[in-house]
């Protein structure tokens, strides 16, 4: 009797601590898009090691789903690859603020027996997007890729069945080097697709090209990494085809970092840098600018300054650029904007 009294008493003793400390923990929750969930993943993994009272929680939902739950208020901080709108931002509560985070690259990626390495012009894309380029041998394709043996095949496009950052910034890039997709389709984080079938998710992308003979697909670059899936080059506004790699990714972005607007909303699609990649995009965080809550707002400044020092650091090991200094610069001062413990 005497040894469980012990036992218990040792019991509620840690259940007594942990209790204590759960109610000293700062849980902080945010959703959105899937392009960064890697890197944000690691960050928020990272940031709790150094800061065991705050736990950040993210949901890998979709850029479409990260501006909604931010605008309903129902998340703490939301995560989108496309700006939102004029009339998503005058639909907010509460004034919000897009903060970049880092850069990267939306790739074709591809599964086609026996070949590892595609070239692909902006005419090639739009053109098996729209419907129009339907076999995998059409002479676009067979122009771009000599001593190919491309197959003739049906090609079977896979794109995003959720709304989504990554389909933005395709689109975004498509909507600039095809007037027809321009005129027929547009951009958006959601848009009418004329071929193909669905995926949710980076990851639902990546596993139907991976599992399905003769697709092409559109992803993140670390997800075409990770699953061991050829990566397209991609022709770019100078005539060359370019790789997506940190080096073009950081290329694409260098005339933005020098005229970026006070909002940072902007878009380093089909840059002009001889460079280039002609796919890539920044990344943003979407943060209430007044958050209520002291401990989580304070939480949340902490968590943004180290993101722009330290978590930088952690960026390209994952395939991701880190931000320009001087975009850096600008959202330390961005970040005063942020008030916390008001309404």
């Amino acid at each position: 009797m005497r040894r469980w009294s012990l036992t218990f008493a040792v019991v509620l003793s840690i259940a007594g601590v942990a209790l204590q400390a759960a109610r000293g923990a700062v849980l902080v929750n945010g959703a959105g898009a899937t392009f960064p969930y890697p890197i944000y993943s690691k960050w928020f993994d990272e940031f709790h090691k150094r800061n065991p009272d705050v736990q950040i929680n993210y949901q890998s939902i979709g850029s479409g789903g990260g501006i909604r739950q931010v605008t309903d208020g129902t998340v703490d901080f939301g995560a989108s690859d496309g700006p939102m709108t004029d009339e998503q931002l005058a639909a907010t509560k509460v004034p919000i603020l897009h903060l970049p985070t880092v850069l990267g690259a939306v790739v074709p990626t591809f599964n086609l027996a026996g070949i590892e390495a595609l070239r692909f012009t902006p005419e090639a894309l739009a053109g098996i997007f729209l419907g129009k380029i339907t076999r995998w041998d059409d002479a676009v394709l067979a122009e771009a890729n000599p001593g190919v043996k491309l197959p003739g095949q049906a090609i079977v496009p896979v794109h995003r069945s959720d709304g989504s950052g990554t389909t933005y910034v395709f689109t975004d890039y498509l909507t600039k080097v095809s007037p027809e997709w321009s005129s027929s389709v547009g951009k958006g984080t959601a848009v009418n697709w004329p071929v193909g079938i669905g995926g949710k998710g980076n990851e639902g992308v990546t596993g139907l090209v991976k599992q399905t003979p003769n697709t092409i697909g559109y992803v993140e670059l670390v997800y075409a990494v990770q699953n061991k899936l050829p990566v397209g080059a991609v022709k770019n506004r100078g005539g060359r085809f370019v790789q997506a790699s940190l080096d073009s990714i950081t290329a694409a972005a260098a005339s933005a970092a020098s005229n970026m607007p006070p909002d940072f909303r902007v878009s380093i699609t089909d840059a002009a840098a001889a460079d280039a990649y002609p796919i890539a995009s920044f990344t943003w965080l979407l943060v209430p600018t007044r958050i209520k809550d002291a401990e989580k707002g304070r939480a949340m400044k902490e968590f943004l300054a180290w993101m722009l020092a330290d978590g930088q650091k952690i960026a390209p090991g994952l395939q991701y650029a880190p931000l320009p200094e001087a975009v850096i610069g600008l959202e330390r001062q961005a970040l005063e904007r942020i008030s916390v413990g008001t309404t």
